[in-house]
């Protein structure tokens, strides 16, 4: 996937937390405060008769001495970690629009991918669609769901993953590259957005729509070995394979809750089950490396018969925690802010590798092996923003960092958009992040009755 290769140099802000000359007079009253104690001291000392206590003039020293160290430990942090001062919702909601502008097609609503020739995949559309319902956007949703729907959407209700120009000059679905199979993870993208869209504007269309993607999502992209369902990345995996190639970045336990309930003949929470058993394995087993670093890796193979993950067969796809995976923290921090998981918060707590190469360097590289060394020298947008959801969760101090660092000081206020362009995809995954860490990403479901499925 193409991202934006950026050198990050984090811009000066007023704090927001000392208003200027604060320091300086809590320095002065607590300088102040301390000469009073040494003049006790002194006195005592000078004037033995006199009905001074030395220990209180040594108490009042050490007291503000001990006040003056913490409040200036805590300007230095605010300092390093102050904002502009603008809503956050503002913020994302001028992203959203400058997206749309540059992304968009405003006559048809298709979401281009202006790094890969102006193609398009259902993955964009889907972010596009989660985006418009989360930022209230009802036409924008609209259009971007009507071009999906007509151009994308197959005979099974999944959807072809490549959209773009034929050789004939004409546009369509690019069967070259194996553009009509379907993707999973923007699958469950596009029905969840379906879902919410209904649960946000309370219209029946939206889910009925949405519950042929559901179930079709289970027929064609879920595969059962040894009594267990497991998420395949397409509709063309065969049931009857040995191996089977698994990207975790694709799963969404979070969006197979509300599955469960809108589709309750299937075993929506077996999938979840798997999907987490899964992402404990890949963190821990070596799939072919020296070591584990604790990270997801991008792709791998499951061994149906015997239960063992191995590196893919396909050497593109890589065990590298990098632009797949490093989607997994911002998928599995969603199941625990919507619905507490026990397991979304032991399964980001083993990313702590994370911490650690952030206290070390205060940055993050874009890609890393399995092992965790550094596979790429340069740091992305999209790799702070998929991240975001490991820090928040296990990490808040790291995430108020990484945000402040990383993430906002990509925005400028007086354009505001970015201060250089992005990537569709760093555009996207950056956003997320910001999103989640503002607390802007709500499961719209709960809005819904739990009684909310069709038969």
């Amino acid at each position: 996937m193409p991202t934006s290769t950026i050198s990050f140099n984090y811009p000066y802000y007023p704090s927001v937390s000392l208003p200027p000359g604060t320091l300086s007079f809590i320095a002065l009253i607590l300088g102040s405060l301390f000469a009073v104690g040494l003049i006790l001291v002194i006195m005592e000392r000078l004037i033995p008769a006199a009905p001074i206590n030395r220990t209180i003039g040594i108490v009042v020293m050490i007291a503000a001495v001990l006040i003056f160290a913490a409040v200036f430990l805590y300007a230095r942090n605010a300092a390093e970690l102050s904002l502009p001062v603008f809503s956050p919702h503002a913020m994302l909601s001028t992203l959203w629009v400058n997206y749309e502008r540059q992304y968009i097609d405003p006559a048809s609503g298709r979401t281009f991918d202006t790094q890969r020739q102006n193609d398009t995949t259902s993955e964009g559309e889907g972010y596009t669609m989660l985006r418009a319902v989360w930022m209230d956007d009802e036409t924008t949703f609209d259009q971007s769901w009507n071009w999906t729907a007509a151009h994308l959407e197959t005979s099974n209700h999944l959807f072809s993953w490549l959209y773009g120009a034929l050789p004939n000059g004409t546009e369509g679905v690019l069967v070259s590259q194996n553009g009509q199979n379907s993707a999973s993870d923007a699958d469950t993208d596009i029905a969840l957005a379906l879902v919410f869209a209904y649960a946000r504007w309370q219209k029946p269309a939206y889910l009925q729509q949405a519950i042929p993607v559901i179930r079709s999502i289970w027929k064609n992209e879920v595969i059962s070995a040894q009594g267990k369902p497991y998420l395949a990345p397409n509709d063309v995996t065969s049931p009857s394979s040995r191996f089977i190639e698994i990207n975790p970045s694709y799963f969404s336990p979070y969006a197979y809750r509300i599955f469960a309930v809108l589709d309750p003949q299937d075993r929506w929470t077996n999938l979840i089950d798997t999907s987490y058993e899964l992402l404990d394995k890949s963190m821990t087993q070596p799939l072919g490396g020296p070591s584990s670093a604790g990270l997801p890796p991008d792709w791998m193979q499951l061994d149906t018969q015997t239960g063992s993950l191995l590196p893919s067969a396909n050497p593109v796809e890589t065990t590298n925690f990098g632009y797949d995976a490093i989607r997994v923290p911002w998928r599995i921090a969603l199941d625990w802010e919507w619905f507490k998981e026990p397991r979304a918060k032991a399964t980001l707590q083993k990313m702590g590798f994370l911490s650690k190469a952030w206290q070390t360097q205060e940055k993050l590289y874009a890609i890393y092996t399995h092992a965790g060394a550094p596979a790429a020298n340069y740091e992305a947008p999209a790799a702070y923003g998929g991240t975001m959801g490991y820090f928040i969760v296990a990490d808040p101090r790291g995430a108020a960092a990484v945000y402040a660092k990383k993430l906002v000081s990509l925005y400028d206020p007086d354009t505001e958009t970015w201060k250089l362009p992005l990537s569709y995809y760093d555009a996207n995954i950056a956003w997320f992040g910001m999103a989640l860490y503002n607390g802007e990403l709500p499961n719209l479901f709960t809005a819904l009755s739990s009684q909310a499925s069709l038969n």
